[in-house]
């Protein structure tokens, strides 16, 4: 009994207000009361009042509104509650960021992250259970492709449920760079359409300005050895990179090559072989556009780091061997200028493939919508990992379905100008599944595994493991509020269920690959959710961020090949423009790189979401930490990136977005 200060926040999207009258009801553990007070929520503002409750409730649970119309139904998009008891008592945080619509009732409990174990009076029991007993009728497994990882189900928009889709900023800001996108690609093809496409220097047309630094330079250096191989350690798609253990054992030395194997066996004696291997592209079947028949490449790259730090190509070898036919041409650095720029452009094409669909889709957005499906379906809103988890997944789901109904749809962009579009994309999907080991997702087993430990020019390398100890430190520091013991993280049914779901339905019964499908140490629980929280940023970061640097120069990216790979090293400039993507496919390339790549005006940094899931002051205290040293590393970074000759920004906090958004 007594009077409450109440204060509602409204969120500050285009519509975030309401016509509608809201209605409260404060709910503690002795009683419940109504409040007299309606309100008419306004965008972008915080309503504050105060009532007389002639009830004693004791401690606050919970706050429950209800949203009345008559005629129209008004959404509205509540931020938070906040409660301040009678005399000077401490206010009382209740979080909700989410959209409130039609005339039920909504609880939302006071923002304490509490395990079960948390909650031994079974306070919060009824919340928990009903909640996500709604959640799973909401947030149902589908499959876009048989074989595939699962995602959520829905093929369209308006199959999400509403808190799963952008605000309004997000939107207008996606669907008008299309529209530019669009129109710069209609202007480019209206003042081309007859123009010749003789020389590498034609591609030039479609380099318009708004290009980054990088983009310039790496269209003035591509050709170089140095920057080809400078890619695969700092590029859009470093995780294709190792260090060899012995020579692959599909590279064929043709008769006269023993001088070139002496050599490969010296460097991999010395420790300084590496090699990136594309054979996953192997017998893989080649779109066909407007009636025209392209090609694919499963190329094998062998390179040598120099004490310098730069990596470098030795070898090429466009195809895997074939029983009964002669072996593949080897392509050198001593061969005819053309024949060595052709073998570069079959690599730069196939990685781009393999970035594109293994890196980018598969590892980066197909398996946040994993985490996202899972974490809706398991764990209620109170729930700690929940509060920690969430701001990293937002706008996931609506950017893999404007994916698969844009990008890799029937006629989407990838059957359009892409050499693995037509259907071919499904089979790489396929084949890369059984390579989504869960150490691949961890950077520190990784780094290890694919020998980039130590390598002082990989600058990824060096970033991602630092990013993740942060996030990881991070994370610890939650989850030792929660789970004092072992024990209690053992007993914690819902984080059992939750890591159980990712890893048996989500991704198809991943144990096999390393993937728990338990968790039952403080430890283990610290490297899950560290995965999870890196995939969703500092991962998809690194193979998103750099797109428009180095794929806006398209012979350094070709999108698809025209002629079928070389088997002599007779090239001439008029094979390379008859091999690499003819202008509208290459125009369409700069277009959607653009759009995709450019520095997004609506983003979220890691670790600089404005939500407020936690209440109390040690999370926090976590969390200003957290910050802290994400500030630090991002002042490292820029420090050391002064001194460099191609500075490595996609690692850095300020720029690694912190969820899938894009």
């Amino acid at each position: 009994m007594g009077l409450y200060r109440i204060r509602v926040s409204t969120g500050a999207s285009l519509y975030a207000g309401s016509n509608n009258q809201v209605q409260l009801w404060l709910v503690g553990q002795h009683g419940e009361a109504a409040l007299g007070t309606r309100l008419w929520p306004a965008r972008g503002k915080e309503t504050e009042f105060k009532v007389e409750v002639p009830e004693y409730l004791g401690p606050l649970l919970f706050v429950k509104l209800r949203k009345r119309h008559l005629l129209k139904d008004d959404a509205w998009f509540c931020n938070w509650i906040s409660v301040q008891g009678p005399g000077a008592g401490d206010e009382v945080r209740f979080p909700c960021y989410r959209w409130v619509e039609g005339n039920g009732v909504l609880s939302l409990p006071e923002g304490t992250g509490r395990t079960v174990g948390e909650d031994p009076q079974g306070l919060f029991q009824k919340h928990r259970e009903e909640e996500l007993e709604e959640r799973r009728k909401l947030y149902r497994w589908g499959n876009w492709k048989d074989g595939l990882i699962l995602n959520m189900a829905g093929a369209k928009l308006y199959d999400l449920p509403v808190d799963e889709r952008f605000l309004e900023d997000k939107r207008v800001d996606f669907e008008v760079s299309l529209a530019k996108g669009l129109a710069d690609l209609a202007i480019k093809d209206s003042l081309n359409v007859l123009t010749c496409w003789k020389d590498l220097d034609d591609f030039n047309r479609i380099f318009w300005c708004g290009q980054s630094k990088l983009a310039e330079r790496v269209r003035d250096s591509w050709k170089e050895d140095a920057l080809f191989g400078y890619q695969f350690l700092n590029g859009v798609n470093p995780v294709v990179l190792s260090r060899s253990a012995h020579l692959p054992a599909h590279l064929v030395f043709p008769p006269g090559m023993e001088e070139l194997q002496a050599q490969l066996e010296k460097e991999l004696e010395g420790g300084t072989l590496f090699e990136a291997d594309f054979s996953l592209l192997d017998g893989i079947k080649a779109n066909v556009i407007l009636c025209s028949q392209q090609h694919l490449a499963a190329p094998l790259v062998m390179l040598k780091l120099q004490p310098d730090g730069k990596l470098l190509p030795m070898v090429i070898q466009l195809q895997l061997p074939r029983t009964g036919s002669p072996p593949p041409p080897l392509f050198l650095p001593t061969d005819p200028p053309m024949a060595w720029l052709l073998a570069k452009c079959w690599v730069r094409s196939s990685d781009f493939q393999l970035h594109e669909l293994q890196s980018h889709l598969l590892r980066g957005h197909l398996m946040a919508e994993v985490i996202v499906v899972a974490t809706m379906r398991c764990l209620p809103s109170i729930h700690p990992i929940f509060k920690l988890i969430i701001p990293h997944l937002r706008y996931t789901l609506e950017i893999n379905v404007r994916a698969r109904t844009g990008l890799v749809s029937d006629m989407g962009i990838f059957d359009q100008i892409m050499s693995t579009g037509g259907g071919g994309h499904v089979q790489p999907l396929k084949q890369a599944g059984a390579f989504l080991t869960y150490s691949s997702f961890c950077p520190p087993d990784d780094l290890a595994d694919r020998g980039l430990l130590g390598v002082k020019s990989s600058f990824y390398a060096q970033d991602a493991l630092r990013l993740w100890e942060i996030i990881y430190r991070y994370v610890e520091g939650i989850v030792s509020l929660h789970y004092k013991t072992d024990v209690a993280v053992k007993d914690d049914p819902e984080l059992q269920t939750w890591c159980r779901e990712i890893t048996e339905i989500g991704l198809q019964g991943a144990q096999d690959r390393g993937f728990p499908v338990s968790l039952q140490a403080r430890d283990q629980v610290c490297h899950f959710v560290t995965m999870c929280i890196f995939t969703c940023t500092g991962q998809h970061a690194s193979v998103h961020l750099g797109q428009l640097d180095w794929y806006s120069w398209v012979p350094n990216a070709p999108c698809t090949m025209r002629l079928p790979p070389p088997t002599t090293k007779d090239a001439t400039l008029e094979t390379v423009m008859a091999t690499l993507p003819n202008f509208h496919q290459a125009s369409l390339q700069m277009s959607i790189t653009w759009r995709l790549g450019r520095r997004q005006p609506v983003m979220v940094a890691v670790g600089q979401h404005e939500e407020e899931y936690f209440s109390g002051p040690e999370p926090k205290a976590v969390l200003k930490k957290f910050r802290e040293e994400l500030a630090a590393l991002d002042k490292e970074i820029e420090i050391r990136n002064a001194k460099l000759d191609m500075p490595y920004e996609y690692l850095r906090p300020s720029v690694v977005e912190n969820s899938v958004a894009i």
